[in-house]
């Protein structure tokens, strides 16, 4: 993405250059350094608003997300920082480990393999990290 003739290559750079211009600190910006400035919804709080507390008949928060998940895993890896957030907001809803690598594997068939190979790579990573943060006592 380097030559010059790229007019991709120069319109990246630009975009750079007026980032940077703007907020020196958006030089080094990441989407994972996004994620971390997204907080987690508590989970009365994700059934309150897309669960079964105004849709006493509909699915509940983490059916939800579960299905979320697995729209997500399908478009691939254009939605790893999506895939990421779903993950940590599935687990909060109370989704286990289980039910979040069967939701993945079984896009494997929509989406094919690699998609899937990469979500639930993502999905490990977010639920080894939330595990790190877990008291000893709730470890599963």
């Amino acid at each position: 993405m380097t030559d010059p003739n790229n007019p991709f290559s120069a319109m990246m750079a630009m975009g750079q250059d007026w980032a940077r211009a703007i907020n020196p600190a958006l030089q080094n910006f990441t989407p994972q350094g996004f994620e971390a400035l997204w907080p987690t919804m508590p989970r009365d709080l994700m059934e309150t608003m897309m669960g079964k507390t105004f849709n006493p008949e509909g699915l509940d928060a983490k059916t939800r997300l579960l299905l979320t998940l697995g729209a997500l895993t399908i478009l691939g890896a254009q939605a790893e920082a999506q895939i990421r957030l779903t993950v940590r907001h599935a687990l909060e809803a109370g989704a286990t480990k289980q039910e979040i690598a069967e939701t993945i594997a079984m896009m494997g068939v929509f989406g094919g393999v690699p998609a899937m190979s990469k979500a639930m790579e993502l999905a490990s990573s977010v639920m080894d990290t939330s595990e790190e943060e877990m008291p000893e006592e709730d470890k599963e």
